[in-house]
């Protein structure tokens, strides 16, 4: 027979409460009576315990900041290695070894002071414009790097690996650049012109592997790489055609940009940096809202997850794939264009571009391809590049040492494990904090 009182609630389900109940149907009291108690909770941890012991868990933060501590300790080691002269001094060290520490900490100690009076401030600069000069540099830097890395971090979300941000940058400053100086239009519209033309250039060249991935299934990696050549090459020979090379000089050199198409000076003409770097903050925004709050952003956020599962639940895997590499190739046409629209130059060469466009993807994996850590990696590498000028002339250390701590930076960044095996980092508690916040302490 059934129970006359069934026990209320779900029938998957036991009650939560209340003792347990015998074959017969009565409550069990000397288990019951026999049960220990639970002891009563503790207080709930202050808002200053909760920040002390997840400070040494191994989150984003904690583990970004000590990679960079690492990779200033190595390259502390190799500016020591580096210099003869301090190097003799540990040829004594058993007998003087004061002389060999005093030396070390003298060279890397000035080393990093002129990186950072290069790239952030010099307390020792007269002059409003010698005190703002090394943010003005970094900010120039940095400028052109944070399209690059959207680039590659966009595509990426959307499970595609842009290499060829460099080849859609070259396309980028080629169309900006005669732009510039082909079309005569007044200031404001002129530069606007200049930066569409820039940025169909880029999207053109993201369109041709993008459509090549999502109707052959031709490996993007492959058709990045070969187009970036097929852009140095074509820069090569657009430049010395009759219209676009300058007719005062002799050597590869396009006509400059006229004044109409170039962005406005932030602080004066003393300073290089221009209004180039408020459009990369807008950028930015615009590609964490892309991703976060439209619906463009979740089919490319399903379609980099696992496009199986996206091309069954209704979403277009060959449509996002080609809008993806569009709008990267757009980003870094962008950042292309800011090497003539802006201050670094005003002409075509075949290094205009320089390496922008393979240090987008270094800023990319720096920024943890997140549109607002790819702006932090890129100011940062900004400061590397503008600081590293002063450290060359100051200090005597090579430039090429910036480039290393740059990969030492992404090395580490890239092996979070075994950062937290250096130092011995626990597991972060993001359930304890993130139920803490829920009931607001």
């Amino acid at each position: 027979m059934s129970n006359p009182n069934p026990v209320s609630g779900s029938p998957d389900k036991e009650p939560a409460t209340g003792p347990e109940l015998t074959a017969t149907g009565k409550a069990d009291r000397g288990a019951t009576m026999t049960s220990p108690k639970q002891p009563a909770p503790g207080p709930r941890p202050t808002l200053g315990r909760l920040f002390l012991d997840n400070l040494w868990a191994a989150n984003t933060v904690t583990v970004t900041v000590l990679a960079l501590v690492l990779a200033m300790l190595v390259g502390a080691i190799l500016i020591i290695v580096s210099d003869p002269e301090v190097l003799a001094t540990y040829s004594y060290i058993t007998a003087r070894p004061t002389d060999a520490l005093n030396a070390s900490w003298t060279v890397v100690s000035e080393a990093y002071a002129n990186l950072f009076k290069g790239a952030v401030f010099d307390p020792e600069a007269s002059g409003f414009t010698a005190a703002l000069s090394p943010i003005s540099e970094t900010l120039t830097y940095t400028a052109p790097l944070v399209f690059t890395g959207l680039s590659v971090a966009l595509a990426f979300r959307g499970g595609l690996f842009n290499i060829g941000a460099q080849g859609q940058a070259t396309m980028g400053v080629i169309l900006a650049a005669v732009a510039g100086f082909a079309l005569p239009l007044p200031p404001v519209v002129h530069l606007v012109v200049a930066l569409i033309a820039g940025a169909v250039g880029g999207a053109v060249w993201g369109f041709v592997p993008g459509i090549l991935k999502a109707r052959t299934g031709a490996h993007e990696v492959i058709n990045t790489i070969m187009l970036n050549y097929v852009a140095v090459y074509f820069l090569s020979w657009v430049i010395v055609q009759n219209g676009v090379q300058n007719p005062d000089r002799s050597d590869a050199i396009s006509r400059p940009v006229d004044s109409s198409a170039a962005f406005p000076r932030l602080l004066g003409d003393g300073l290089r940096v221009h209004a180039g770097i408020l459009l990369a903050v807008l950028a930015t925004w615009a590609v964490a809202w892309l991703l976060t709050r439209s619906t463009l952003g979740f089919e490319l956020r399903a379609v980099g997850a696992n496009p199986d599962a996206a091309r069954t639940a209704g979403i277009s895997v060959t449509k996002t794939y080609v809008l993806v590499m569009v709008i990267a190739g757009m980003l870094a046409g962008l950042g292309g264009s800011q090497m003539v629209l802006g201050s670094t130059a005003n002409a075509l060469t075949p290094l205009v571009i320089a390496q922008i466009g393979f240090d987008g993807i270094l800023v990319a994996l720096l920024g943890r391809v997140k549109p607002w850590g790819v702006l932090l990696a890129a100011l940062l590498f900004g400061a590397l590049q503008a600081g590293g000028n002063r450290m060359q002339s100051y200090s005597g250390i090579s430039l090429e040492l910036v480039t290393v701590l740059q990969a030492l930076i992404v090395i580490f960044i890239a092996a979070p494990a075994l950062v937290k095996a250096i130092f011995q980092l626990r597991a972060a508690r993001a359930a304890r904090l993130q139920t803490s916040l829920a009931k607001g302490w």
